[in-house]
């Protein structure tokens, strides 16, 4: 290996910018001196780099197609960039709003206005990525070439329903269960825990996120939900990304 490239290892993996999550039936003196065989001579040469990336500033609404003459239907993206963080408190209640957009199939209202009323989707989604420096709202679908401008229309317009109306509280109530109920599946194996835990650690969280996450949850009203909303969300700042079959 040219010194070069390792050079370009020894700055990107470094003791210190390395978590080690060790899970099991085993004490933390067997832990530490299997890790101190291993790992205990590793050293870090120089300051440490800055490993975060910068903060964006939000984007403005634009429009991108993508040809793909191998697809029939288009694939659509919509998204912005959001000013909020993982750690700002305000993520429960846009994060329980998103559930409310489409936590569970025909069970929540984007799959219901977009799929089960009109018809006009195969699929859709919604995300909420929350980093430390930059966080993404998203809203994604596959239909017709001819329903896109149709299925974003709805989209915004439920996207702004949540800004200005509370949320019916069968429907709030739903989104409610249906998230709390994901966060102990999300710990169901040994895997999903340590990789909780390495998550929970690059993101500066506490490591008992999990149980803090909860009890917001169960205290959010729907108030709660609709500033956030409110606060957050650009329904006129999406930016659409569709790939599909190229225009005739």
């Amino acid at each position: 290996m040219e010194a070069r490239t390792v050079g370009r290892v020894a700055m990107a993996f470094r003791p210190d910018l390395t978590t080690i999550v060790v899970i099991g039936h085993i004490t933390p003196v067997q832990a530490r001196t299997v890790i101190e065989k291993y790992f205990g001579s590793w050293s870090a040469e120089g300051p440490k780099p800055e490993t975060l990336l910068p903060a964006v500033p939000l984007n403005k609404p634009s429009n991108v197609a993508v040809p793909n003459s191998s697809r029939v239907q288009d694939a659509v993206t919509l998204a912005e960039t959001l000013q909020l963080r993982r750690s700002n408190p305000g993520y429960y209640a846009l994060n329980l709003g998103n559930h409310v957009l489409t936590g569970a199939f025909y069970a929540t209202r984007l799959d219901r206005d977009l799929r089960e009323s009109t018809g006009l989707v195969y699929t859709v989604d919604s995300a909420l990525e929350a980093g430390r420096t930059r966080s993404i709202f998203a809203v994604s679908y596959g239909c017709d070439p001819g329903n896109v401008s149709k299925a974003r229309a709805i989209i915004e317009r439920d996207l702004k329903e949540m800004q200005t109306q509370p949320i019916p509280n069968d429907e709030f109530v739903r989104a409610k269960v249906l998230l709390l109920r994901q966060i102990p599946i999300a710990e169901s194996s040994v895997q999903s825990i340590a990789q909780g835990l390495i998550y929970r650690t690059d993101q500066d969280l506490p490591l008992d996120e999990p149980t803090l996450a909860a009890q917001r949850y169960v205290k959010l009203t729907a108030h709660e939900v609709q500033e956030a909303f409110a606060k957050w969300i650009r329904a006129d700042g999406l930016v659409e990304v569709t790939e599909g079959p190229p225009a005739r």
